[in-house]
């Protein structure tokens, strides 16, 4: 058998080049963004490479260009095509600047951020007092501009020295902050179930509604050139030493490989089979009975009640794609799926069927922890404080299993009673993984450019670097309020004569004093309970993340007996760091309670 042609073939299949395409992904310089669809570049690619409103251009000084349709125009700093987002930056490193002309109408792309105000711009020649929303960038020797939330108290400032120059509504806290960074997504088209698949997204072939299909990731060209030539030089020696012996071995080294390959695939068989259920949009209709009944709607979509069989019913999210789903989507399907716990709701399968998009949960009929302790005055409490404290001790090993038990740390970032789901039984569930990230559990601290969560529970770090890192001790304040609005909630307290006194601060002082909590005794070990509940809260939501225990420390101080807690310091002492003005965003907050601190930037 004459063998001598192989080495050969070889190198003309290389020498023609293999795996050139017209759409591969390039990079306007060295350390750009990598640029694929649904993005292309203007005038290099060909119109099918990209999707309408994604073309990019690269500049002299290879930045990556955005132009959005009213002319203004967006450096790309990062792409992340899993979860649809763009970080973007002023050339001009200016984002303020730019406040007047941005609208995203008529582009794909959405603001990332969720915390909006409205604010008012001054000019002024001199002020009395050092101001929070100062705009350098804006301000020239002798006038500086500063920005106002409007609905804050502005009376009480010195803007004698001040002319107004223009109102802005609804603009994301990123344009006012210091670090020139906007972050923008896009839900269409949703190519970030590609990407977690680890495949890459392009526009069908004929298609005329613009659908986009998945594909596996092309290999590199050089890489499959480089291999082919070394494999003909090994092949051309081999064959020329060996002979007949290699013809043997390579019969077997096939024979060996596809043994593998038929072990590989048994094993993503029976991998796939733990994972959640992918459903057609079809099926979704089916299981809702064409969304019969609905149990609620929030800010991402609504949510249907369905049935699997007669027995097994499920709660369906239809998410929304107007309000840009892609990253709490990814996210959902991504984590739910790797987790298995009592306190955490169990994702049963999932939707992507072109634009429609949906996750299908187990179904809980107590519905949240929200509607038990927010009841309407004058009715009568359905929980008793034990199943609250049962309710709260599930809740913390739910957190404990998410920062501990998996092999990456997940980070919840919206622990609220609206994402607490009670079961037949009054058992808690963690639900709504949508702004949850993963870290490593090593790692002392996230980066986040974004505030992400729920006024009210939000840990100040979140908002202001000067309380410290970001890290899974976010979690734990939030589980704080959480615990502190357990107490609150209950209607039978008189905890305040007004209702501007914020109720942890009321409720610290009262323990401290050595005071009773005014709640009504039905059982014995009724304040012990409460008394409880708000020391760990109080424990949870301290300043300085350091100061915070740990979840599994917060299990043990539930578990254990209440009487032999200790106090936790006074976070509301006026020594305490960035005192909170509650005249800025205090209308803002779930608890009338500002997360600003006086000090300069966000």
């Amino acid at each position: 058998m004459n063998l001598s042609f192989f080495p050969l073939f070889l190198l003309v299949v290389v020498g023609r080049g293999v795996g050139l395409d017209e759409c591969q992904e390039s990079r306007c310089g060295k350390h750009g963004p990598a640029i694929r669809f649904p993005f292309r570049l203007k005038n290099r690619q060909p119109e099918h490479c990209g999707f309408p409103g994604f073309d990019l251009f690269c500049t002299e000084t290879q930045d990556t260009l955005l132009e959005l349709p009213t002319s203004v125009k967006l450096y790309i700093n990062t792409i992340d095509y899993a979860s649809q987002v763009i970080l973007t930056s002023d050339p001009n490193n200016c984002l303020p600047r730019q406040l007047l002309n941005f609208n995203l109408l008529n582009s794909p792309f959405k603001f990332g951020e969720r915390f909006r105000y409205d604010y008012v711009f001054f000019n002024c020649t001199s002020i009395d007092r050092k101001i929070y929303l100062s705009m350098p960038c804006l301000s020239v020797p002798g006038y500086d501009v500063h920005a106002f939330v409007t609905d804050g108290s502005v009376t009480g400032l010195a803007l004698t020295s001040c002319t107004k120059m223009y109102n802005l509504s609804s603009v994301p806290m990123e344009f006012i902050s210091r670090d020139n960074t906007l972050h923008l997504n896009w839900s269409r088209p949703a190519c970030g179930f590609c990407e977690s698949q680890d495949k890459y997204c392009r526009l069908k072939k004929n298609s005329t509604t613009l659908e986009t299909e998945c594909f596996d990731k092309p290999k590199s060209s050089k890489r499959i050139g480089i291999k082919l030539m070394a494999a003909g030089i090994a092949l051309s020696a081999l064959f020329i030493v060996l002979g007949g012996f290699v013809l043997y071995r390579v019969y077997s080294a096939d024979k060996a490989e596809k043994e593998n390959q038929a072990r590989v695939k048994k094993f993503l068989q029976d991998y796939k089979a733990l994972r959640p259920t992918r459903y057609s949009y079809a099926d979704i209709k089916k299981i809702t009975n064409q969304f019969k009944e609905t149990l609620g709607e929030g800010a991402f979509g609504t949510v249907f009640k369905g049935k699997l069989s007669d027995e097994i019913f499920v709660a369906v999210k239809i998410l929304d794609n107007s309000t840009g789903n892609g990253e709490d989507f990814i996210n959902e399907v991504g984590l739910m799926g790797r987790i298995h716990h009592v306190n955490v709701v169990r994702l049963v399968g999932y939707c992507a069927d072109g634009f429609r998009r949906a996750l299908v949960y187990e179904y809980l009929p107590n519905e949240s922890l929200e509607k038990f302790i927010f009841t309407d005055n004058g009715k009568e409490f359905p929980l008793g404080w034990q199943k609250l404290q049962d309710i709260a001790l599930g809740i913390a090993k739910g957190i404990e299993y998410l920062h501990q038990g998996c092999d990456q740390r997940i980070l919840h970032f919206d622990i609220k009673p609206h994402n607490i789901l009670l079961d037949e039984n009054f058992i808690p569930k963690i639900s709504d993984f949508g702004l949850a990230k993963l870290c490593s559990k090593d790692q002392s601290a996230i980066s986040m450019t974004t505030a992400r969560g729920t006024m009210g529970y939000i840990a100040p770090e979140v908002f202001s670097r000067n309380f410290g890192n970001v890290s899974y001790k976010s979690d734990v304040y939030s589980f704080g309020m959480v615990l502190i609005d357990m107490v609150r909630g209950r209607k039978n307290i008189d905890f305040a004569d007004g209702s501007q006194v914020y109720f942890p601060e009321w409720v610290y002082k009262r323990l401290d004093q050595g005071e009773e909590l005014r709640i009504q005794i039905k059982e014995e070990n009724d304040e012990q309970i409460a008394k409880k509940l708000v020391i760990v809260g109080l424990w949870c939501i301290q300043w300085h993340p350091v100061d915070r225990p740990s979840m599994k420390t917060v299990v043990q101080m539930l578990e254990g007996e209440g009487n032999k807690l200790t106090m936790p310091p006074n976070p509301f002492a006026s020594s305490a760091p960035a005192r909170l003005d509650a005249n800025m965003l205090g209308r803002h907050l779930h608890h009338d309670l500002a997360v600003i601190s006086e000090t300069e930037g966000i």
